[in-house]
């Protein structure tokens, strides 16, 4: 076992040869600074929706599938410290961003106490094929997190993607939905019932993905569904 002190002198010679650097700048970070410089973090556009008031992801899914309460974390927009984080998320191999999304919006949630009573939380899930390609869905360590700070079930089997599609961020509102529409099917060898399923994506924009794992969560007859994403398009 390395001794606490020589462990931190080689944290230190690590970080002056290979030093990190923030995410949303390419800024060096600084002792205690971790994935985001401070200003970065500042400066992240918070969308400061709860799960008591309604709010434009509450209506992006007005009339077309019933959820209880929808809500994103930060705004996403095509230029900023959002797309670079989830960009390197999604195609850089840096899974521990969707795990500082979740410690962070967690945090707020156990404090709000507005989702009621989550019995689990389901990520949307990647086609197999797309899972082994990344190596990780880029969902899951973020939802994860969300599951540990309000004390709900992690479930990552209880949907399945059936389609491989392609990603979808320079398709316009149908062909998102109409590539979608029946990719998604509950776990045939799943025959528990839910209450409260709280449902994570990570970027939500027109509603079409979400909209199709409500309707195959539906089968498990849960009471009541709610979705969460780290960040939705203003």
């Amino acid at each position: 076992m390395i001794p606490k002190r020589l462990a931190k002198i080689i944290n230190e010679i690590n970080n002056i040869l290979l030093p990190q650097v923030c995410f949303g700048c390419n800024a060096q970070l600084f002792r205690g600074e971790s994935i985001l410089c401070a200003v970065c973090r500042h400066e992240m556009p918070l969308t400061d929706h709860n799960f008591l008031d309604e709010n434009t992801v509450d209506r992006i899914f007005y009339g077309r599938i019933a959820i209880k309460k929808a809500a994103a974390f930060v705004f996403f927009t095509k230029n900023g410290i959002v797309k670079n984080l989830l960009h390197s998320l999604k195609y850089k191999n840096q899974e521990q961003i969707g795990g500082f999304f979740g410690d962070w919006y967690g945090a707020q949630l156990r404090k709000e106490m507005g989702l009621g009573k989550i019995d689990v939380v389901i990520p949307v899930p990647l086609h197999p094929k797309k899972l082994k390609k990344r190596g990780y869905n880029q969902v899951a360590l973020f939802a994860q997190k969300i599951a540990e700070a309000i004390g709900a079930e992690y479930r990552d089997d209880l949907l399945l993607k059936t389609l491989n599609t392609k990603t979808q961020t320079k398709k316009d509102r149908l062909l998102r939905w109409e590539n979608s529409k029946e990719a998604f099917l509950v776990n045939p060898v799943v025959k528990t019932h839910f209450g409260h399923v709280l449902l994570v994506d990570d970027v939500i924009t027109t509603g079409a993905t979400i909209e199709s794992c409500a309707k195959a969560l539906q089968q498990l007859k849960p009471k009541d569904i709610s979705v969460l994403s780290m960040a939705v398009v203003p």
